[in-house]
């Protein structure tokens, strides 16, 4: 399935709202103080998605030191992503219905997974995956997850004033900002407003 909404571009503005997070309260998107990361992602119990998800965990006090709020969107009913994404440590939004999605031109395709520079990732993922389940740590996902497994990921830096300050719309299932290029991102959007306000 692809959106028919044109992708955002740096300088767009994304609406004020408040997101409902699977654990703790509403999210604001905009931050009125920091930097937001709404990452779009797949299904609840995704190893892909997982094995991204993983690298932002163990560097997420670092990422909230640059003055960023991480939020993630799945595609998955808020039942489903609860037995899924307990331990993480950032809001974590279901959008079943795919409204963000569409909203901000993140699309599914079969090019998700049938990219050969994806397949690396994916067997990583899934015997990480099947590791995690045989020591019980994780659970086995949805044979039939809710809206399929063709998503592709995507990745907003959203400044307080609620301009998109960067964007990645990724090409294959893994393609996505690792937290390093999230924290230059960061860095350079710090810069640029502190350009503008005189500072």
């Amino acid at each position: 399935m692809r959106t028919s909404r044109k992708p955002l571009e740096p300088g767009s503005p994304v609406p004020a709202r408040e997101l409902t997070s699977v654990f703790g309260p509403p999210v604001a998107v905009p931050d009125r103080e920091r930097l937001v990361h709404l990452q779009f992602r797949r299904f609840a119990g995704c190893p892909i998605c997982s094995l991204h998800l993983r690298s932002v965990v163990r560097r997420h006090a670092e990422i909230e030191a640059a003055g960023v709020r991480e939020v993630v969107v799945f595609h998955s009913h808020p039942e489903e992503l609860a037995k899924h994404a307990a331990d993480l440590p950032f809001a974590v939004v279901a959008d079943p219905d795919r409204r963000l999605y569409a909203e901000f031109g993140v699309e599914s395709a079969p090019r998700s997974l049938l990219s050969p520079r994806a397949w690396p990732p994916i067997l990583r993922a899934v015997a990480r995956s099947a590791r995690e389940i045989a020591r019980g740590r994780e659970r086995r996902p949805s044979a039939r997850p809710h809206g399929g497994r063709f998503g592709l990921p995507a990745d907003f830096l959203i400044d307080a004033g609620g301009r998109v300050v960067a964007r990645k719309y990724g090409e294959h299932v893994y393609d996505q900002w690792p937290v390093d290029e999230l924290l230059a991102l960061a860095a350079r959007a710090r810069r640029t407003d502190l350009a503008e306000r005189g500072l």
